[in-house]
C-alpha cells in the first residue's frame, strides 16, 4: 500500500479498508499465513499520516480473536481509525459454524463492562450497515456490523463489484452476474446491472431464517471472501 499513496490522492481517494483480525503478530502469521504483521500496521500508520479516513474490518472469531475486542478498542483511543468488528458470515472454505461466532450483543456487552457510561452510540447514517459508537475521550471510534443476529436488509442499498468484474447484490448470495465479459465486448452493461438489482432478495441472499444460513446446502456455495474482493 505504501507504494500507492500519491495514486490514492491522485484519484482523490478518501477512505481506505484496512483488513486486520489481530493486533498480535504471531496471531497475525497463523491466520494469514504471511508474515507481513509490521507492513500491515506501519501502512495503517501511513495512511493516518497523510489523513486518510481508516476504516479496520475485524472478523471475529470465538477462541480465536474475542479476546482481543478490548485492544482493538484501545487502538482507536488515540488513533482516528474507525474499528469494524464484523459478526463470523458463511463463505466457501471457511468452516462456518455460528457456535464460533461472537454476536453483536456479546460483543457490546463485553465494551460496556469495561468502559460502562463511556461508551457512545453514534448516529447512524440512513443506509449503514453498521452500528456505530465511541468511547467517550477516544480519537476513533468503532462498529458493529451483524449480518447474522441482526441482519439490516431493509436499509441495505450495497450492490458489490467484485475483483474479477461480476456483481454480487449481497455478499451472501450464491449468484453472481459476469458484467466483464460483456465490457469487453464492447456491448451495453446496463441491462445486466438492472437485472442484478431486481434480482436481489429481501434478505441474506434469500436465506431468511437462522436455519436457511445454518443449512449447508446454502451458506457453503459463496466463495472465499478473499477472491470476492471488491
Amino acid at each position: 500500500m505504501d507504494d500507492f499513496i500519491e495514486t490514492f490522492k491522485q484519484a482523490n481517494l478518501k477512505s481506505i479498508n484496512v483488513s486486520l483480525d489481530t493486533l498480535k503478530k504471531n496471531k497475525f502469521n497463523d491466520i494469514t499465513k504471511r508474515n507481513s504483521f509490521e507492513k500491515v500496521i506501519s501502512n495503517i500508520d501511513l495512511l493516518l499520516k497523510n489523513n486518510f479516513h481508516v476504516k479496520i474490518n475485524s472478523v471475529l472469531v470465538r477462541d480465536v480473536n474475542d479476546s482481543e475486542i478490548i485492544d482493538f478498542i484501545e487502538y482507536t483511543r488515540n488513533r482516528n481509525i474507525h474499528y469494524r468488528f464484523i459478526e463470523f458470515m458463511p463463505f466457501g472454505g471457511n468452516k462456518w459454524d455460528w457456535s464460533k461466532g461472537y454476536s453483536h450483543a456479546e460483543i457490546l456487552s463485553k465494551i460496556e463492562n469495561i468502559y460502562g457510561n463511556k461508551v457512545l452510540k453514534l448516529k447512524d447514517k440512513k443506509n449503514d450497515t453498521s452500528k456505530n459508537y465511541k468511547i467517550e475521550g477516544f480519537e476513533g471510534t468503532f462498529a458493529i456490523i451483524s449480518s447474522i443476529t441482526n441482519p439490516f436488509c431493509d436499509t441495505c442499498n450495497r450492490i458489490r463489484l467484485t475483483a474479477d468484474g461480476k456483481i454480487k447484490n449481497c455478499l451472501f448470495s450464491n449468484n453472481e452476474t459476469d458484467i466483464l465479459s460483456t465490457y469487453r465486448m464492447g456491448e451495453d452493461i446496463t441491462p445486466l446491472i438492472l437485472n442484478a438489482i431486481q434480482n436481489k432478495k429481501q434478505k441474506r441472499g434469500g436465506m431468511e431464517t437462522f436455519e436457511d444460513i445454518s443449512n449447508p446446502d446454502f451458506n457453503s456455495k459463496n466463495r472465499s471472501m478473499i477472491s470476492i474482493g471488491g
